[in-house]
């Protein structure tokens, strides 16, 4: 047994097909020649994102648990076992940053819980950088993950949300299945005011990006298609 404590490190992974180092600083690249143990949302990703990285490192020398949704509470304090032994825990979401609308969140809780040093890395987060190019409201603003599915359910939380972003200049983040996601940017055009505007951030960093930001009116005349594709939605009243 050591006494060096490993640390965590939040490892931020590309939001689509698009090479690491086209969005990622060389810092993840050496932190991940550096690590070998990981807990990760799927490891079949995982491994390929850190293949596709550091080529060279050998897949037999990682060591790779899985959190998800349904990993139970008991499960989660034996995964940072490694950090009391001295190594280093990596920690990788699916996709953009671990611990944002992630499973990974009850890692680093769970971390500072035990005194391990949490250390976040830089890279791309779908949050970030839709309200970044959205023109609304960067100071105060709220993400509220995914809106109920049933029709007059999520017409209501349109509306109750829109009605917050007004009365609180507070701008309202959140996020649909790619499979869904033309259909709610139906339903916010029928239940939203006019005036209202709303911000689509489609595929970003990729080739395929689409940002626009336009009043509620303006969007009964845009034609564009969403489907499976990962797409951010804002409203600012």
């Amino acid at each position: 047994m050591t006494n060096k404590i490993g640390k965590v490190y939040l490892i931020p992974c590309p939001l689509g097909d698009v090479h690491p180092l086209a969005v990622l600083p060389l810092s993840v690249k050496q932190h991940i020649e550096n690590i070998d143990h990981y807990i990760v949302e799927h490891e079949k990703e995982a491994r390929r994102f850190i293949k596709s990285i550091v080529p060279e490192k050998k897949q037999s020398v990682l060591k790779i648990q899985q959190i998800n949704k349904f990993t139970s509470p008991e499960e989660i304090p034996s995964m940072l076992d490694p950090c009391f032994d001295g190594f280093d825990v990596g920690v990788i979401s699916d996709a953009g940053c671990p611990g944002i609308a992630d499973p990974g969140a009850r890692i680093v809780a769970n971390a500072h819980e035990k005194n391990i040093k949490v250390v976040p890395l830089v890279g791309p987060s779908s949050l970030l950088l839709g309200m970044m190019a959205s023109g609304f409201n960067g100071q105060n603003f709220a993400f509220n993950g995914y809106l109920p599915i049933e029709k007059g359910e999520r017409r209501a939380e349109l509306k109750r949300l829109e009605k917050l972003s007004k009365d609180q200049n507070q701008s309202q983040l959140f996020i649909e299945t790619p499979y869904r996601n033309n259909q709610l940017l139906e339903s916010m055009v029928e239940t939203l005011n006019p005036r209202t505007k709303i911000s689509v951030a489609c595929d970003l960093t990729l080739a395929t990006e689409y940002i626009k930001t336009s009043s509620v009116e303006e969007w009964k005349k845009i034609k564009v298609d969403l489907h499976k594709r990962p797409t951010l939605f804002i409203l600012q009243g």
